[in-house]
């Protein structure tokens, strides 16, 4: 690893409406390094590099590039791209109506004048180069979220970047495409850029990082060495305390009674997004997981039955009646809650509050002609808020300004607050820090224990096999296995999803 410093930032604060987002936080990239920044969702990860990207603009402190004496000034994202400084951010900013070579050139001068054939051209090499499967002449919005994701990458590395940012850019790719990034990420490290690569995934930081830096409640905790901090340390200086072992997750789970009593049964259910007609039922307290390779369908499947897509075959029993479930507020007039894999666009509403957002369910199902009067509605979001330790500075701050993981708690509030007996959740914790994943894997197995039946998938195996008694594996949008009690174990699933028990 080379010792040239390429990025230094000094003493940077920033300062919102009521929120100290960044308060005297230092931060060092030396080229050929891979550096991890770390932190709890609201930790200021994300505002540090929007100010390092000209998003924002700093309260105090300076940034300096290549050792240079003189501080620089980023005033746009523009500036940062002449700088060489290139950004992934965690949600994709690319514009699903344009092809894929005009988002990889678009804001990139000569490039974008030049003869649409000849752009598609170049584009088309830099794919072929990066072994990504899609044309340059394809509209980028027919593309799934992880091609998406890999064009954002395309776009960054091919613009000759000395600091290449990656925000959560695993979150939408599967185990096969991580490897690729990861192997891509070693090739830059080798030719001396130098990445800030921000995730969740504890396994890829210590698989792929030289260095971590942690940030918590918008402060500089350390800058440390990969190989000086283990894991637990990591976790323990992401929260500011020791937080209990996983393993008490695992007795948590074996301490859980499973009722004979079945909430929701299916026989035969497809949809219009080409799931394969499939069994399914779930017990009252049971934990279960759908689990699968990206694309295998397990996300298709839990749409279908909260009737997210239309519903196109297959009956219906909910606590052991025949029910017609064709549209989702059949699903949730019959107690099945949804949290969807994509919280930006089947989630939140991104102008309404914090509070609006929370109730939005259970207003529906009370009907729009009968609202919540100011006064329920804010105990009521009071209540979740300090339930769900979701960090915002008021329960009427629009949800677009909270951060990813505190956007995910709020719709989680949301389904909560419906008293749901069946609540199917499509990779809640993507997103999310360390220490909110453990805590919500808590409120799942609380939630079983009252006898709520649960739906999880994670695109972390171990994470479902903290929290799950049994699960289903797909593949090619059908169900190939299913796993439960000893069975269940990462070697399993894999064996099961690469077709050996199929």
């Amino acid at each position: 690893m080379n010792n040239d410093v390429v990025l230094t930032m000094r003493g940077i604060s920033k300062q919102f409406p009521g929120v100290r987002a960044l308060h005297n936080v230092d931060f060092t990239l030396r080229k050929g390094e891979i550096h991890a920044l770390m932190g709890e969702n609201g930790a200021g990860k994300s505002t540090l590099i929007k100010v390092l990207t000209g998003v924002y603009s700093k309260d105090s402190g300076e940034i300096k590039i290549d050792n240079c004496r003189e501080s620089i000034s980023i005033k746009s994202p523009q500036d940062a791209q002449n700088l060489g400084i290139s950004t992934v951010y965690q949600e994709i900013t690319l514009c699903p109506n344009l092809s894929v070579a005009e988002n990889m050139y678009i804001g990139r001068g000569k490039y974008y004048f030049i003869n649409r054939r000849e752009q598609e051209k170049k584009a088309d090499e830099v794919l072929a180069k990066l072994n990504i499967p899609v044309k340059a002449a394809q509209q980028l919005g027919t593309c799934s979220l992880a091609v998406q994701q890999m064009v954002a990458i395309a776009r960054a590395v091919d613009m000759d970047c000395k600091v290449l940012i990656l925000d959560e850019p695993t979150s939408s790719l599967d185990e096969r495409e991580v490897e690729f990034l990861f192997k891509l990420m070693l090739e830059l490290k080798a030719r001396g850029v130098g990445i800030v690569f921000i995730t969740h995934f504890l396994e890829q930081v210590y698989e792929v990082c030289d260095k971590i830096t942690v940030l918590r409640n918008g402060e500089l905790v350390g800058e440390y060495e990969i190989k000086d901090l283990p894991k637990v340390e990591l976790i323990s200086a992401m929260l500011g305390k020791d937080i209990e072992d996983i393993s008490k997750l695992k007795d948590a789970k074996a301490e859980s009674t499973i009722s004979s009593n079945v909430v929701y049964q299916v026989t035969g259910l497809s949809s219009s997004e080409c799931v394969r007609p499939f069994d399914f039922s779930i017990n009252q307290g049971e934990v279960n997981g759908f689990t699968g390779l990206l694309g295998s369908g397990r996300s298709e499947s839990v749409r279908a039955i909260f009737a997210a897509d239309r519903v196109t075959g297959g009956s219906v029993k909910v606590n052991g009646k025949d029910t017609k479930i064709s549209a989702p507020l059949d699903a949730m007039k019959n107690g099945i809650g949804y949290l969807p894999e994509d919280r930006k666009i089947d989630g939140i509403i991104k102008d309404l509050s914090v509070r609006d957002n929370i109730i939005l369910a259970l207003q529906v199902l009370k009907g729009f002609l009968k609202p919540f009067t100011k006064t329920e509605a804010e105990k009521i979001a009071d209540e979740y808020i300090k339930l769900l330790d979701i960090k915002t500075a008021s329960k009427d701050t629009p949800i677009k300004s909270l951060s990813g993981g505190n956007q995910q708690k709020v719709i989680l509030a949301r389904w909560l607050l419906t008293n749901p007996q069946y609540l199917i959740l499509d990779e809640p914790t993507r997103g999310i820090d360390v220490g909110t994943k453990v805590e919500i894997q808590k409120q799942i197995l609380k939630l079983s224990k009252q006898g709520v039946g649960i739906t999880f998938i994670s695109s972390e195996i171990q994470e479902m096999l903290n929290v799950c008694s049994r699960l289903i594996v797909m593949r090619d949008r059908k169900i190939v296995g299913e796993l439960k009690d000893k069975e269940l174990s990462q070697d399993n699933i894999m064996h099961t999803i690469a077709g050996g028990n199929s």
